[in-house]
């Protein structure tokens, strides 16, 4: 229930922050709002195959990116790792068998010293192969796991590939995070009511698959990871927009939010484009980050 205190080491804010790139850092970041939870973007397969790297390119132990990583994590931050993504070579493709990818896997939750996984998943996997290898990780360390999924649309939830890896997720008995990505998707009307829609359509399709969970419980592995500002297909996360699918978070006593991205929630371009390094609306720095925060 709402009333009891979570666990410890559960990570229920995290904004989404390319870690490819030097700035934001994540010490600054935590510094100038206050938000010590971030999950860190991408680890994909490099120029070897399976071995994670950073954007596939920059190695995992790369001392900028480990030492920015433990200077959140002494003052008391932590990390949720994301695989997967919009570019690839995903670990997911490039390790050949599950007990490869577990390896992987492994290698860079021990590297940062985290356990929490986000598989980004924007492209087809072998879904045996990946859920086998993350039944295993939560077996041997109990590591929480996220599913983020691309939205079919408002009145649908996720698309029918993403159903099937939840659908062979809860077959094994891993436990998982369900994370739609409110970004991207065909909608008609208010844009935030239509990210509220897809939510709630994702959590209609989760009643199909854990049947025996009840609606709370639901709730509870439901995430929420919008795109601030201007989004790549045309729509627009305004403030209102983030404020209102706030509202609807707390008042549902969903899991997890998170946004992409850091490095964008900023007002350097308020002309309407889609960057990496601003939102593409009028906002202040880090508003959309402490609007965020008030999730409860």
């Amino acid at each position: 229930d709402g009333d009891t205190p979570p666990p410890p080491g559960e990570i229920h804010y995290a904004p989404y922050i390319d870690i490819t790139m030097p700035t934001p850092s994540l010490v600054g970041a935590a510094a100038a709002t206050g938000v010590k939870n971030y999950t860190l973007a991408f680890a994909l397969g490099d120029s070897s195959g399976c071995n994670p790297a950073w954007g596939g390119t920059i190695p995992i132990n790369e001392p900028r990116i480990i030492n920015d990583v433990k200077a959140l994590q002494a003052q008391g931050g932590q990390v949720i790792v994301a695989t997967g993504g919009a570019m690839g070579p995903y670990l997911e493709h490039v390790c050949g068998t599950s007990a490869a990818l577990l390896g992987a896997y492994k290698k860079v939750l021990d590297t940062v010293g985290t356990n929490h996984l986000d598989v980004d998943v924007e492209a087809s996997i072998d879904v045996n192969k990946v859920n086998t290898a993350l039944k295993q990780l939560q077996a041997e360390r109990g590591t929480t796991v996220s599913y983020t999924l691309r939205v079919q649309g408002q009145d649908y939830g996720v698309d029918p590939f993403s159903l099937s890896i939840l659908q062979d997720a809860a077959a094994k008995g891993l436990n998982v995070i369900v994370n739609p990505m409110l970004m991207n998707f065909g909608y008609t009307g208010n844009w935030g009511d239509a990210m509220i829609n897809a939510a709630q359509a994702t959590l209609g399709q989760m009643r199909t698959v854990w049947p025996s969970k009840t609606d709370a419980q639901l709730k509870k592995l439901l995430g929420l990871t919008p795109m601030i500002g201007k989004n790549d297909t045309g729509m627009t996360t305004t403030q209102a927009d983030a404020r209102k699918l706030l509202a609807w978070a707390n008042a549902n006593h969903v899991g997890f939010i998170g946004f992409w991205s850091s490095g964008r929630d900023n007002g350097g371009c308020p002309d309407g484009r889609v960057s990496p390094t601003c939102s593409g609306v009028a906002q202040s720095a880090w508003e959309f980050t402490n609007i965020f925060k008030g999730f409860t």
